[in-house]
């Protein structure tokens, strides 16, 4: 699958050194992916409780948190399927990194809050594509389905940050948060995680 609007979006392509890590640490990735699938519908729900005025936001935030829950499940069933015991992982650098990048006031937070969630999203639907040809035929078919679920995530979370910021700031909220997330994805990284950078 080509996708040419996520490519454009990212300030750079996923390493392959990153893409033979994950091979070889399946475990360590489904792990790391339950996890961010949770806190997918845990972000989606909290923006329902802060941005509880705009209802067309809480409506597609209801909609991806059901989504990402459902994959959570799907994960979890696949562990099972492959004997992965559930075991505590930290968490990445990553998405803490990018949110140190929201400003912190109105209307401001929101859009940025927005564009990270993109980010997060594109980069997501990125590695899928990465890792899609290289997997086993169950575990290729369910990434590549998620693929496209990812890229309607990533493009509701940018229409959204148009819709309550004024474009040219949307603009250079992605310009920055682009930087920041290009760097986290191309420097040496000490751990593996499903959104790390390049293996120490």
């Amino acid at each position: 699958m080509n996708l040419p609007e996520i490519h454009d979006f990212l300030g750079c392509r996923t390493p392959d050194a990153w893409v033979h890590e994950a091979l070889h640490q399946q475990d360590v990735m489904l792990l790391d992916h339950r996890n961010c699938e949770f806190k997918a519908a845990a972000t989606a729900l909290s923006l329902i409780a802060k941005y509880s005025q705009h209802v067309e936001l809480i409506n597609f935030m209801s909609r991806l948190a059901r989504e990402e829950l459902v994959h959570h499940e799907q994960v979890l069933r696949i562990m099972k399927k492959r004997k992965i015991s559930l075991r505590p992982i930290s968490a990445s650098r990553y998405a803490s990194s990018l949110r140190a990048t929201v400003r912190t006031h109105e209307p401001h937070k929101l859009v940025d809050t927005l564009v990270v969630g993109a980010f997060i999203e594109a980069r997501s639907c990125e590695r899928f594509e990465a890792l899609v040809p290289r997997l086993d035929e169950e575990l290729g078919k369910f990434y590549f389905g998620l693929l496209k679920s990812e890229a309607r995530h990533f493009q509701g979370y940018l229409k959204f940050a148009y819709q309550y910021g004024e474009a040219a700031d949307v603009v250079k909220a992605i310009e920055r948060v682009q930087v920041v997330e290009s760097e986290l994805i191309t420097s040496p990284d000490s751990e593996f995680r499903f959104h790390s950078g390049v293996p120490a």
